[in-house]
């Protein structure tokens, strides 16, 4: 969906989604207007919400800026002035079978590309942006899943409705059990402040670690489960998924003969009287992938360009990081990640990154009088290991990079700031801008600047 006006590409698919749009937006305003208030009934000792429909609909439109560019590869940014758009709407279905039990549904209509076809850059500017791309809209069940939850005591905490969340009541300490098709960063490696494409930071790098290389197919999802265990203070994690059939794939391995474990240990704690967390988060994938070495030596011996595919052997790849978030007061919110990976083989399914660290701030327009907007900025600097340059000099490719050389590497450095302006509680209008220094990991090729609009409705 190259070329063509920045009015058009925003009216394009606006257009194709209204219609569902504005039925699934009276749907849930009956539904609001009718259904008691679920916050009420467990203050009164019942169970809460019992069913619950929410809806979203998210456009990204997003312009890459000209920038220097003496050679470009096969899957290198564009140098020239590009824009592309994405679309989504999402319903949510959940309903609540038995006392803690939640089953939910995600239905999702999607439509539209990345830039450059979502290649170009190991921190991709939009969360928003699959590995796949369609022109016109096309319908998935993108989560089905089953959440048990089993109180162990501990003071009562209320949930108010979200999506995929009944309204309702919890005890502090409890057992969560996770089971289906859902997103592994639904659960683990979670921020406040950085991790919704749809509210906050658009960077893939900034909303997620990015050498957190979790288990999904190319839309992000996977099947699998996890418990989670609340006592006190500390969270811990487990959980096991499936990744996909072939590296970066659309289906997923049914048979868990490819798999990724996870591990996660969460620290709740308060700062001047502030709440605050930090989050260790590690990963082990075990599947059929290539170390950069052995792919380096295969065409040496071919007299070829090295191809990951050509060189897979059943092994391990691992990684962890540390996300930390504060609020330092009812306004403002400071958070960082961490990350680090064995750095020998390649990524199987999330980003070209083998170490990064991210820092940012986001500040609610309440002091401003404006109480539904939010100001972010941050900035992540992402690198990878010295085999993986030189497999990138020798004209390899990544996942989502890959100039065709890589003859002056360097760290591939982000900058973001957002402003969402919230028209109402439920419609908000953000303007988004990224500047990209050494894209790839190339000195030779930017700085490139990209601007952002979103436009998004969710109720």
């Amino acid at each position: 969906m190259a070329g063509g006006s920045l009015a058009y590409r925003v009216a394009r698919p606006v257009v194709l989604l209204a219609g569902l749009l504005v039925f699934a937006v009276r749907v849930g305003a009956v539904w609001a207007d009718e259904a008691p208030s679920a916050v009420e009934a467990a203050d009164r000792g019942g169970a809460g919400e019992t069913v619950a429909l929410h809806v979203q609909a998210t456009l990204i439109d997003q312009l890459g800026l000209a920038f220097h560019s003496p050679y470009r590869g096969q899957n290198s940014l564009d140098p020239a002035t590009r824009g592309r758009e994405t679309a989504d709407l999402t319903v949510y279905g959940g309903v609540r079978p038995w006392a803690g039990g939640e089953i939910w549904i995600n239905a999702e209509v999607d439509q539209g590309f990345g830039l450059s076809n979502t290649l170009g850059l190991a921190g991709f500017p939009s969360g928003e942006a699959y590995k796949v791309g369609h022109s016109y809209p096309y319908a998935m069940i993108q989560r089905w899943f089953l959440r048990q939850t089993l109180d162990l005591g501990g003071q009562r905490q209320t949930l108010e409705q979200d999506q995929n969340q009944l309204a309702g009541g919890q005890a502090a300490n409890r057992l969560v059990l996770t089971v289906g098709k859902i997103s592994v960063v639904d659960i683990f490696d979670t921020n406040s402040f950085a991790h919704d494409p749809r509210g906050d930071f658009f960077n893939w790098t900034i909303i997620d670690a990015g050498t957190f290389d979790y288990a999904a197919n190319s839309w992000g999802y996977s099947y699998g489960g996890a418990l989670e265990a609340y006592w006190g203070a500390w969270t811990g994690r487990a959980g096991v998924y499936a990744m996909s059939r072939q590296p970066n794939g659309e289906s997923l391995d049914a048979s868990f003969r490819k798999f990724q474990s996870l591990l996660e240990l969460e620290r709740r704690f308060s700062v001047a009287g502030q709440p605050g967390s930090v989050k260790l988060t590690g990963f082990l994938t075990r599947a059929p992938m290539s170390v950069f070495a052995e792919a380096l030596r295969q065409g040496q011996l071919r007299n070829s360009t090295p191809n990951l595919l050509g060189a897979l052997r059943y092994q391990s790849h691992s990684g962890v990081s540390l996300n930390l978030q504060q609020t330092l007061t009812q306004s403002l919110g400071v958070f960082a990640r961490i990350g680090l990976d064995d750095g020998h083989q390649q990524s199987y399914e999330f980003a070209d990154v083998d170490r990064t660290a991210s820092v940012g701030a986001t500040l609610a327009g309440d002091i401003w009088g404006r109480p539904h907007d939010k100001f972010g900025i941050a900035s992540v600097v992402n690198g990878i290991s010295k085999p993986f340059q030189t497999y990138l000099q020798a004209g390899g490719l990544g996942i989502l990079i890959g100039d065709g050389r890589l003859p002056h590497p360097g760290v591939e450095a982000i900058s973001e700031t957002y402003y969402s302006l919230g028209l109402t509680k439920a419609v908000m209008v953000s303007f988004d801008y990224q500047f990209v220094e050494n894209p790839a990991y190339n000195r030779d090729r930017g700085p490139v600047s990209i601007l952002g609009l979103r436009l998004h409705l969710g109720l």
